[in-house]
């Protein structure tokens, strides 16, 4: 072998080892715990809101969501025993997920952008990119390799970040508007944060429904999420190998 048919080999090693790389999904145990938390917060504060929601509409029109699918208790049990129909029970569980989520919500981004997570997973994104794997995506072309982030996928996920915050911040001031009165401004006032609010958690039960199902497609996603790392076999390019 020639020098420079042996530095041909030893150049095409880091990119064989990124190729490897790519097939592999792996999430540090402060991301796993974080997720989770994240994600049972969510779950209480979309239930216990739908049954606030039913009490107090945010929305000029009649609509309101099923009981099974609210958190605040079963009407008899809580008539008996604080003589009132879940409103304070679904009050309650808001209010201790909202605080959790916005500690944990604070540390996962911290996090995120400190030890470059952010960075490396959902960057670099483009709107040239997007519209070409969103468009692939529509026609079911779009590849998928464990531990790689297509396009829409990162605007997904950039968009339930800045759903979470707009979410918290309308929720702040829709709970303390008189306080907090400069950021219930911000949003319109009081009636139209509750707008804001509603349509946040519509935008994040909606990035649930795919994220959901998008794992269900590909199940060593979940994998990872649990047991911090997964891997799958290298995705030949279409058209085959050569």
């Amino acid at each position: 072998m020639t020098v420079d048919a042996q530095a041909a080999k030893t150049a095409e090693i880091p990119e064989l080892a990124r190729a490897r790389d790519r097939n592999v999904q792996l999430h540090p145990l402060s991301r796993r715990i974080m997720h989770w938390i994240n994600a049972l917060a969510i779950i209480v504060m979309i239930g216990s809101g739908w049954r606030i929601y039913n009490y107090y509409p945010a929305l000029p029109i009649d609509f309101g969501f099923p009981l099974y699918l609210t958190l605040g208790g079963d009407f008899t049990v809580t008539e008996a025993v604080s003589d009132e129909d879940g409103l304070a029970n679904a009050l309650a569980w808001h209010f201790a997920a909202m605080w959790l989520l916005v500690i944990n919500f604070l540390a996962f981004v911290i996090v995120g952008f400190a030890s470059g997570h952010f960075r490396r997973d959902y960057l670099p994104l483009s709107p040239r990119a997007f519209v070409h794997d969103l468009w692939a995506a529509m026609r079911c072309k779009l590849n998928h390799s464990l531990g790689e982030y297509n396009a829409v996928q990162k605007i997904f996920y950039w968009g339930v970040l800045a759903a979470i915050l707009i979410t918290i911040l309308s929720g702040l001031s829709i709970w303390k508007p008189v306080q907090l009165k400069e950021l219930t401004w911000l949003f319109g006032g009081y009636e139209f944060a509750r707008v804001v609010h509603f349509f946040g958690m519509a935008a994040i039960v909606g990035f649930l429904i795919v994220h959901i199902a998008l794992t269900l497609l590909v199940p060593k996603t979940l994998v990872a999420m649990i047991l911090g790392r997964a891997s799958s076999a290298p995705h030949a390019p279409k058209g085959g190998t050569k």
